[in-house]
């Protein structure tokens, strides 16, 4: 079982990623749990998902149930075990989705009980042993500031040419190796000529695969469709960042046994 978080600058494109990676990944014969991290929930059309569930966060009662009410005492460790089952959504190519949710306190310093269960969710989540999880996170750089991406295999970053993208990915590479996060790398979407990979290999994040700008995906976004199910030239290339994670996560998994 591996889990991911897919991050990036906003606009970059990182929930087309998520979705399309998620439906590849179920199709290699995983059972993957993809949950939408981003408050703009947009990861369902992604994956082709008509009728998304409801944000965790509004499930009210059953998170104060089981990890406290605001202001008073809460529990760490809240029960999630029946989560997926019971408030998730199942797509295409048998993906189980979940959708977290906006929590309204933000912030570093953030101990609310619904931060609690989405933290809590997010470490414990699991499914079978030939599993995957993909995080669908939101803009920037917030959610590392909230410690929801503790206990990741990897951190991919999104990444499109230009200056603020690589900012944005630098500032990400930073916080993770201030939590903890062991394994980084990124992808270049909307490829062109420019020379991004010397960039950011510069400091310090490998890149595993370069996706060209392609207009399948507006078309996909304009019929609301996911675009594995429009295909094109790019699903191609989001086939071969697929392929290099896996191998990715699989030699940290090989190395972790010497």
């Amino acid at each position: 079982m591996f889990k991911v978080a897919i991050t990036g600058k906003g606009g970059v494109g990182k929930t087309t990623i998520s979705g399309t990676i998620a439906r590849l990944l179920a199709r290699d014969g995983y059972d993957v749990l993809a949950i939408d991290a981003d408050p703009d929930m947009n990861l369902a059309s992604s994956l082709g998902i008509t009728a998304p569930p409801k944000p965790l966060t509004e499930y009210r009662e059953m998170i104060e149930e089981r990890a406290g009410q605001t202001g008073g005492m809460f529990k760490y460790n809240p029960k999630v075990d029946d989560v997926v089952e019971k408030y998730g959504a199942v797509g295409p190519d048998n993906v189980k989705m979940l959708v977290m949710g906006t929590v309204e306190k933000g912030g570093s310093g953030c101990m609310c009980p619904a931060s609690a269960f989405l933290r809590a969710l997010l470490r414990h989540v699991v499914l079978k042993d030939s599993s995957a999880v993909i995080m669908d996170m939101e803009a920037g750089i917030e959610h590392l500031g909230r410690g929801t991406t503790k206990g990741i295999d990897l951190m991919l970053i999104v990444v499109e040419p230009g200056r603020r993208s690589i900012e944005t990915a630098s500032r990400i590479k930073k916080l993770s190796d201030e939590i903890g996060i062991r394994h980084i790398a990124a992808v270049i979407n909307k490829s062109n000529e420019a020379d991004m990979s010397t960039v950011l290999e510069d400091i310090g994040i490998p890149v595993i695969g370069e996706i060209p700008f392609s207009s399948d995906f507006i078309e996909a976004d304009l019929q609301g469709l996911s675009p594995i199910d429009l295909g094109g030239d790019a699903l191609e290339s989001i086939k071969n960042v697929r392929d290099n994670m896996v191998d990715m996560i699989t030699s940290f998994d090989d190395a972790q046994m010497k």
